[in-house]
């Protein structure tokens, strides 16, 4: 396998539980994936949907993070973004959310 960047968070997993596999609008998403200089937590390539878990760590880096959602809509890609909160208290919202961006 190859190695990730930085060892997934346990929401960024546990989301990637649901996504993997095709199982969500039969998409198909890669975890830890390069655009740019940029590694995003989940994307899946044919829709151009990024999905980024977020912990705590982003409250403190808002500007990089505008900057970084800039560069990646310019190449074409959508973010959604969710908190850590979100995937574990709200699993099937986030889940139902991003399938709905697939259509």
């Amino acid at each position: 396998a190859r190695q990730m960047r930085h060892a997934p968070t346990p929401a960024e997993d546990a989301l990637w539980q649901q996504l993997r596999n095709r199982q969500v609008g039969g998409a198909k998403f890669r975890r830890q994936y390069a655009i740019e200089h940029f590694i995003v937590d989940l994307v899946c390539i044919e829709h151009r949907l990024i999905v980024e878990v977020d912990g705590s760590i982003h409250d403190e880096q808002t500007e990089y993070d505008a900057d970084r959602q800039a560069v990646l809509e310019s190449k074409g890609f959508r973010v959604l973004r969710f908190s850590n909160e979100d995937v574990f208290r709200a699993m099937p919202a986030t889940v139902a959310a991003i399938s709905e961006a697939l259509r």
